[in-house]
């Protein structure tokens, strides 16, 4: 698994290959809430993620890169406690949130970048160069 979490200037983050860590937040049964919004677009030999991920510390988010599976996990809280009845209008949503997608193209794994800046995440993948073809000459 990857983990994109480490950080190499204020805000930046690249990517680095980590042991499956068990922690108590990443669990199956923490994620049965929310699901992160995304735009996905590409740029050239780019694939860029975006989401809004506002109140989420880099600590609080999770990215990993499984073959072609990409999955972005996580969690945010909001600290005040509110009484239901005193809600007029609940559309955010506080907690875990999670999101997979199969990416188009075959990705390098080894440059991966994560940027989480005013509340907006970008995941930068590199498309993989794909080899030229080798033509065997017949006698």
């Amino acid at each position: 698994m990857l983990n994109f979490f480490k950080k190499n200037r204020p805000g930046h983050i690249i990517a680095q290959e980590i042991e499956d860590q068990d922690e108590p937040w990443l669990t199956k049964d923490n994620f049965n809430d929310g699901q992160l919004l995304i735009d996905a677009y590409q740029k050239g030999e780019k694939i860029i993620i975006r989401s809004t991920i506002a109140g989420a510390k880099p600590q609080d988010i999770n990215i990993s890169l499984h073959n072609d599976l990409l999955t972005i996990k996580g969690r945010r809280e909001f600290k005040e406690k509110i009484k239901e009845e005193d809600y007029l209008y609940k559309e955010c949503h506080w907690g875990s949130f999670s999101r997979s997608l199969i990416l188009p193209s075959e990705v390098d794994p080894k440059n991966i970048e994560a940027i989480l800046e005013n509340g907006v995440l970008t995941v930068i993948l590199n498309k993989k160069k794909k080899p030229n073809p080798i033509k065997v000459k017949r006698k």
